[in-house]
């Protein structure tokens, strides 16, 4: 790692606007063609949400984010060259959730130190990711082995440069205290009700709600420590805070420039919407006698008294106000709720197990909280993966350059980290707090956020009643080809979707097809029967070469239109809609084939039968290009059999025929197939299915 990370300053205003940012708005919306295709950076990061280190994956954390990442950074690998991309994620190591998990492993008889705790874990989340096909470049743990050290200099680094900016301030807060214990709390040793109106998680901790809200412990509705099972009482600590209040008017530019410029999901743009307002008090009617004589007492603001509203609203220039309108709220026993606004984001803390954080001014014996220090560990592990290729003085070129995009996929509750902490927080290290950014032209991430994978119309929890199944658990039942082309339909781009495997319901409750299967039966049964039919038919009538000459107009017309769709929206995140442009393309082409091999074997005409093999293997190298980001193992196959190199990949060549990769078409063999082999398998657990 170099002695000083560089993090990058803002260019002035005459400096180039990042292509990353500005997008070419015509390419979302109207039909393409070859020459207006979607322009795609020259280097690409892509980061999948970290898991927790207390725990497996299950389901949701693969089918409702990972699959989805990895889809993206296979097509980046076809589309741009392996060399320009780069896949991370890794275990989130620190913080209260592994602390409380270890805790009450220890109780049952663990032996094992905090780490072997976490290590043990992170390396049976690997192990999952490896069996889902999951093709990282780089896994990390933020508290393990080189990545580990390079996280603690990084995050120092940010802290010292956030300082230097002015953006960090020193405040003093209430923390809960056991007091039969004696002992302060960790934010997931404190049980309570979020205080957020109309907020409906199904827990909240000391500071945030499962749904991502943050509050002050002292909002927390009622407390119960997980210790002792008793109500804790809150002491005043001191700890660092970074300004993210400041950053109202900038992530306001932000989020408005994104929703004029790029193809951001409009859904992440709203809820990042609902915090960029000012400090508000909600005031049930049922406590306040008089609305204009409780109004007199409080500091500056606006009233907003609607008589069919059941609270009545204070709205305040800046917290200070707000917060001493609390004081005087809680002196006059009014019970009152805080709306969703910017507060201080919370650095530091007090527990042990976390990274070090710097000592500085008379605070020190401090660790980072988890959730800041996790938005930077991306970072950490591009160095991480730099340094073992030799080549961590690269950093710049794949964080900070115009030509260059981060692509970060994440789950809906972590949107107000990603899309506002972590837009200030990335803001801050680049430009001073006494100037104003230019948003354009802060190097920033694209935030790709899916909606909740719901398991049987329930939110996937494994503290629910209902105990939803593992990742690995799945795969004793489906391929992971088949999982991977069913998480992919589901449309978490716009909605929750439930996932219902019916080999995990009651027998009176399977109604229908199993949807994992149909989905998965697209490669299992039609594109894997329409390649073999292709193999078949050229060894029984071509001596084992493919047939010199071109497609027909139709199936070019066909696939050019399919490829145009399918990286349309593989451009815009839309991955369930390019599992209709496949469904459709397969379709047709096996369609074509039925059709027109009833004529050849009616006429016995050589020439028809070879032009039909020509048409209907020029197409399944097309679908076989489009389906390798998604079911690579099969994919991989054909191209073998195709006797083919890696070059088949190649987007720059996809509309090509297959003899523009070899040198002469006439002596191109192709390995022999054998009788029922499958490209694309099933379980074995489906074998003897019909198809």
């Amino acid at each position: 790692m170099p002695e000083q990370l560089e993090l990058p300053q803002q260019k002035g205003k005459q400096g180039k606007i990042i292509n990353s940012r500005k997008e070419d708005i015509t390419m979302i919306s109207k039909r393409l063609t070859l020459n207006e295709r979607p322009t795609f950076p020259k280097k690409a990061i892509i980061t999948a949400g970290m898991p927790y280190g207390n725990k497996n994956l299950h389901f949701g954390h693969v089918g409702g984010m990972f699959i989805h990442a990895d889809i993206f950074a296979r097509f980046l690998r076809d589309r741009i060259g392996k060399e320009n991309v780069i896949f991370l994620s890794g275990t989130d190591c620190y913080g209260s959730p592994s602390m409380e998990s270890y805790r009450k492993l220890q109780e049952n008889g663990y032996e094992g130190t905090l780490e072997d705790y976490v290590r043990g874990n992170h390396e049976k989340q690997k192990e999952t990711l490896d069996n889902y096909g999951i093709s990282l470049d780089f896994f990390g743990g933020s508290a393990l082995d080189e990545a580990g050290a390079i996280h603690k200099k990084v995050s120092e680094k940010v802290f010292r440069t956030l300082y230097e900016n002015g953006y960090i301030k020193k405040l003093s807060d209430s923390q809960f205290y056991d007091e039969e214990r004696k002992t302060f709390l960790n934010g997931r040793q404190v049980i309570g009700k979020c205080p957020i109106p109309g907020c409906c998680s199904d827990k909240a901790y000391a500071d945030e709600c499962s749904l991502g809200h943050q509050f002050s412990p002292s909002e927390l509705k009622a407390p119960i420590s997980s210790l002792s099972g008793k109500k804790p009482i809150l002491k005043e600590v001191e700890n660092w805070y970074f300004d993210l209040e400041h950053c109202m008017d900038m992530v306001k530019e932000y989020n408005d420039f994104l929703r004029k410029n790029t193809n951001i999901r409009k859904y992440q743009l709203e809820t990042v919407e609902e915090f960029l307002k000012k400090p508000c008090i909600y005031v049930p009617r049922k406590y306040i006698d008089d609305v204009a004589e409780l109004a007199a007492k409080l500091p500056p603001h606006r009233l907003m008294d609607e008589e069919k509203k059941p609270s009545v609203v204070f709205e305040f220039e800046n917290l200070d106000d707000r917060d001493a309108a609390k004081k005087i709220l809680d002196e006059e026993k009014i019970h009152y709720t805080s709306g969703k606004t910017l507060v201080p984001f919370r650095l530091s803390g007090n527990i042990e197990w976390g990274v070090p954080f710097p000592e500085c001014e008379d605070l020190k014996d401090l660790t980072f909280w988890v959730w800041p220090e996790s938005l930077w560990a991306p970072l950490s592990f591009t160095l991480a993966y730099l340094k073992e290729k030799g080549k961590e003085e690269d950093l710049s070129k794949w964080w900070y350059d115009d030509e260059a995009k981060v692509y970060q996929f994440i789950g809906e509750d972590n949107i107000y980290f990603y899309g506002i902490a972590q837009t200030g927080l990335f803001t801050g290290l680049q430009v001073p707090k006494s100037e104003v950014p230019d948003m354009e032209k802060v190097h920033l991430t694209h935030i790709i956020a899916n909606r909740h994978l719901l398991y049987m119309d329930t939110k996937a929890s494994s503290s629910s009643e209902i105990k939803p199944p593992t990742a690995d658990e799945l795969l004793d039942f489906y391929t992971r080809d088949q999982l991977r082309m069913h998480f992919m339909s589901l449309g978490l781009s716009s909605k929750s979707v439930g996932f219902k495997p019916q080999v995990f319901m009651k027998e009176e409750e399977r109604v229908g097809v199993d949807m994992v299967l149909k989905d998965g039966n697209l490669i299992t049964n039609v594109f894997n029967r329409l390649i073999r039919t292709c193999f078949y038919a050229i060894q029984n009538n071509c001596d084992d070469k493919i047939p010199k000459g071109e497609a027909c107009e139709e199936i070019k017309n066909m696939a050019e239109k399919a490829v145009l769709e399918y990286e349309r929206h593989m451009y815009n995140h839309d991955f369930h809609r390019i599992s209709y442009v496949l469904d459709d393309f397969i379709r047709l082409v096996n369609k074509h084939w039925v059709n027109n091999v009833k004529v050849a074997d009616t006429t016995g005409d050589v020439e028809f039968r070879k032009q039909l093999i020509i048409d209907c293997l020029y197409a399944c190298k097309i679908i076989g290009i489009l389906v390798h980001p998604i079911a690579p193992e099969g994919c991989e196959m054909f191209r073998e059999y195709l006797n083919l190199g890696e070059e088949m990949w190649d987007w720059n060549k996809i509309l090509e025929p297959i003899s523009s990769y070899v040198e002469d078409i006439e002596k191109h063999e192709l390995k022999f197939l054998e009788p029922r082999v499958d490209f694309f398998k099933k379980h074995e657990r489906q074998l003897g299915e019909k198809e």
